[in-house]
């Protein structure tokens, strides 16, 4: 019996969704392939039946970049940590391997990763395709990590990319969007296990962009969020300690992590829906209700948060030196707008790297995200937030909420045609193509 049809298939007659339920698939049908010869042998199939291949893990994008009416790829069989290189300081995993249990086997093997983002329920194929990152200011994202992959083509090759095996692959397909090959392994950069130091404190909207590159330059990860129709915002502050480790106590944590930044922030919210007039009174206790607090512990543990409550996302990455004026017109326009806006606006850093399409590919960036709860309309908002941003020549997340097309982002990304021509080469039928990436990348 062959890999091929040994590979798990299923014809689908289901609808798949995405976590905010707001991007919908009907595939032919799925496959759960369970080593790279198989998800090599799905994809070679796939392609000589004329069908278009896109691989989904949990679904955390807002966009349809893993949406297919052909064949979904399901990775949850390609998981786990094939070696780790204590010498070089090395992990490769599995594609479909959860950023959660990627950094959980690692803590118990004293190792980690630099820098993470604010979830960790993401595959750690699908977070590095799209962008995600944390904040950081000399670490940058999560695919700037990544020392080698391992890619399966359109035609079912499967290629080793590094600095030195495959450069020019290298350096696209590590933010490669789903559209030069399905990524089937990683191999991470990590260091041994490390203290951070959170410190969280409340801030003035006015203080905190007056202070921003202080604030930038004196810690190693700092980000804030701005709640609309107040002058308030929270901070959080995360640099490497000698420890002793101190975590949040179990009931004050509880508190703060699970009642009020998910519970009762669920509740806020809906009433927000069904009462838009009380969205602006809300947000003023709201933006109160969180108080300062200091703790220490391993890494993971320190940037990301549990995220309950579901919304719709739009996140541009700018130059850095741009991101307070463009906070400052995103604050006017909100205020002068009848908009009723129940979710804290984002602001985060990161530092320039060399990969093709990275959202700070080239240069210094931040990130500002904005959210609306799901089920409140969010487009007028959003509009008008993305005016703001490409005015500022923003670059949108590629795995978040946007309007822009292959026009705008060859014009903000230097790098655009060198991608493009890549994906004619590795894919010239368009195996791994979808409407998302016809109107990014272009046809």
């Amino acid at each position: 019996m062959s890999s091929a049809s040994r590979t798990r298939k299923s014809r689908s007659s289901s609808t798949w969704r995405n976590w905010a339920g707001n991007v919908a698939a009907r595939p032919v049908r799925e496959a759960r392939p369970a080593s790279v010869q198989e998800l090599a042998d799905t994809v070679r199939g796939a392609a000589e039946e004329g069908l278009r291949v896109k691989t989904v893990g949990t679904g955390h994008s807002f966009t349809s970049i893993a949406a297919t009416d052909g064949v979904l790829i399901r990775p949850d069989l390609l998981t786990g940590i094939r070696r780790i290189d204590r010498r070089e300081l090395t992990v490769t995993v599995e594609s479909g391997t959860p950023l959660k249990r990627l950094n959980a086997a690692l803590a118990r093997e004293g190792l980690s990763l630099t820098n993470m983002g604010d979830i960790m329920e993401q595959t750690v194929a699908g977070a590095t395709s799209t962008g995600t990152h944390g904040t950081g200011r000399d670490s940058a994202s999560i695919a700037a990590q990544i020392r080698e992959l391992e890619l399966v083509t359109a035609d079912g090759r499967v290629l080793t990319c590094s600095e030195k095996e495959n450069p020019e692959v290298f350096a696209a397909a590590r933010t490669g969007l789903g559209a030069l090959g399905v990524v089937s392994a990683i191999t991470f950069a990590v260091e041994p296990i490390f203290l951070l130091t959170a410190r969280e404190e409340p801030m003035t909207f006015d203080r905190v962009t007056s202070e921003f590159d202080a604030l930038h330059a004196e810690n190693e990860h700092f980000e804030f969020y701005w709640f609309p129709h107040t002058g308030n915002c929270s901070t959080k502050r995360n640099n490497r300690s000698a420890g002793p480790a101190a975590p949040p106590g179990r009931i004050s944590g509880w508190i703060e992590d699970e009642f009020l930044s998910n519970g009762l922030f669920q509740v806020v919210n809906s009433i927000g829906r069904a009462v838009p007039a009380s969205v602006p009174a809300i947000a003023k206790v709201s933006s109160r209700a969180l108080s300062a607090r200091t703790y220490t512990d391993i890494p993971y543990k320190v940037f990301t948060s549990p995220r309950r409550v579901r919304f719709l996302e739009m996140e541009y990455a700018l130059p850095r030196e741009a991101a307070v004026a463009a906070l400052r017109e995103l604050k006017a326009m909100v205020d002068r707008s009848p908009l009723r806006v129940s979710f804290p606006v984002e602001v985060r850093t990161a530092p320039a790297d060399d990969i093709t399409l990275s959202t700070a590919s080239g240069r210094d960036s931040a990130y500002i995200a904005v959210h609306m709860y799901r089920g409140t309309p969010y487009r007028s908002y959003f509009t008008a937030a993305e005016r703001i941003m490409t005015a500022h020549g923003g670059r949108p997340h590629w795995g978040k909420l946007h309007t822009r097309d292959a026009g705008y982002l060859a014009d903000v990304y230097p790098r655009f045609g060198e991608f493009t021509a890549l994906r004619d080469r590795l894919d010239p039928e368009r195996v791994f193509g979808n409407d998302y990436l016809r109107r990014v990348l272009g046809a």
